[in-house]
């Protein structure tokens, strides 16, 4: 079988690339002639553990390609797949779906009779029956098929979520016909993941859509509520380690997404929660609790901020801070909405000396933070000479680093620990004045 995913960003990589090593022909269409350069070069433009070496592994089998000539792939595919952005459009919290649509304008200038067409990106419900419609209009004589396959891939472990699915949720025009074209030849992609139990899940193109984004808002409040109860915690004296440890020993709550941190970001919870509150605001049914979450991260953010201010003395002018982890999570270079963007602008508008390092994030971060920044090449060399040291991102080198080898280097002991990486005692009693989000006084806390 051979397979045109329209698309050469993260998505449309990952899934091109691991769909080629469950045996299927893949070219993937990249119309940015400079990105389209580096991957034929095999530069993948973006970082994601393992993906550059699967990528160079499917090339050289001959089950992957890179062109920019989407007619030609479409003469020779059984299914399409539209894995293009999906941005926030400015002003109205809504997605994009501009690249969606011009792909769907161009599929329809080249299909050939019985194409499927599959919505990889992430698209608000009604999306996939907005691509049929314009694929009809352009050559209402083609016959083809239409499909919802939303990604659940975590950046940072995007290749294993693809190969070992928890779930594979696909959206059909018609649910209740099992032998459907559009069924059958899923069915064939993804025959490698069959196992005891299929993890594939069909249902209504308007529930695939709708289940991409509730998830992600899902996981959103958790993070969320988790940040929220951090904050009590430290009022009141609790640890938020043994709340959210007896929280998550529920199964139905479980442990994922209850560790406290700077807020959410990346490229899905923040578009995703703003797009699915969009949507319901038009359909009628606005969705508090998702509102109230978008509004409470973007809070957080400026907290921390403030909260380092008064770690401070009430100032930072000509105060070093050292800075460990730009990037929203670690294992990832994705810069996009990561707290680092507000948090930082904010103490260097202050007149904080900012020390920064991230092992992936720095290229990015230095068109997207102000100018004045020293970005170090390793931890130890943003640590020379700080007053402070904080923690934005849990990158596994900086867990490693010891009181000892930071006090060679810091001025100050001040330490403000975002990711919980690291065990308060070991700092404390190595003279550190160190904080970590939900660890609250000592002293007991008596209700008012």
């Amino acid at each position: 079988m051979h397979i045109t995913m329209i698309g050469g960003g993260y998505v449309g990589l990952v899934s091109g690339a691991c769909l080629a090593a469950f045996g299927t022909e893949v070219t993937v269409i990249e119309h940015d002639p400079a990105r389209l350069d580096r991957l034929e070069a095999g530069d993948i433009p973006l970082y994601e553990p393992g993906l550059d070496e699967l990528i160079a592994r499917q090339r050289q089998a001959g089950r992957l390609a890179f062109s920019d000539d989407l007619a030609s792939a479409l003469q020779k595919s059984r299914a399409v797949f539209i894995a293009v952005g999906t941005p926030t459009r400015r002003g109205s919290g809504h997605a994009d779906l501009s690249y969606v649509y011009a792909a769907a304008r161009a599929i329809a200038a080249h299909a050939p009779d019985n194409l499927l067409i599959v919505t990889k990106s992430t698209v608000p419900v009604g999306t996939g029956r907005q691509v049929a419609a314009i694929v009809r209009q352009a050559r209402p004589d083609l016959t083809f098929h239409i499909a919802s396959n939303p990604e659940f891939l975590r950046e940072g472990h995007a290749i294993t979520d693809f190969i070992q699915p928890d779930r594979v949720i696909i959206g059909l025009e018609e649910t209740t016909d099992a032998s459907s074209p559009a069924r059958t030849l899923l069915e064939t992609l993804y025959a490698p993941l069959n196992g005891p139990e299929s993890r594939l899940i069909f249902m209504g193109l308007e529930s695939a859509e709708l289940t991409k984004y509730a998830a992600n808002a899902f996981l959103a409040m958790k993070v969320t509520f988790a940040n929220e109860m951090a904050d009590l915690c430290e009022a009141t004296g609790g640890q938020i380690t043994d709340v959210t440890r007896g929280m998550g020993l529920d199964p139905r709550i479980g442990p994922h997404f209850l560790t406290p941190g700077p807020g959410y970001g990346g490229s899905c919870f923040p578009k995703d929660t703003q797009a699915l509150a969009t949507s319901a605001r038009l359909a009628g049914t606005p969705t508090q609790l998702v509102e109230t979450t978008i509004a409470a991260n973007e809070a957080r953010k400026r907290r921390l901020a403030e909260r380092i201010l008064t770690l401070a003395g009430g100032s930072i002018t000509d105060c070093t801070i050292a800075v460990l982890g730009l990037t929203f999570k670690a294992h990832t270079d994705d810069m996009r909405q990561a707290p680092s963007l507000t948090i930082l602008p904010l103490l260097h508008e202050a007149g904080a000396a900012l020390r920064v390092y991230d092992p992936q994030g720095m290229d990015t971060a230095r068109c997207l933070l102000p100018d004045g920044i020293l970005y170090a090449d390793s931890p130890l060399h943003a640590a020379e000479g700080a007053d402070m040291l904080l923690v934005l991102t849990e990158w596994p080198d900086f867990a490693a680093l010891t009181p000892t080898r930071l006090a060679a280097h810091m001025k100050g002991r001040r330490i403000l620990d975002c990711r919980q990486i690291w065990q308060a005692e070991d700092w404390q009693k190595a003279g550190f004045d160190y904080h970590c989000l939900g660890i609250g006084p000592s002293r007991p806390y008596h209700c008012p």
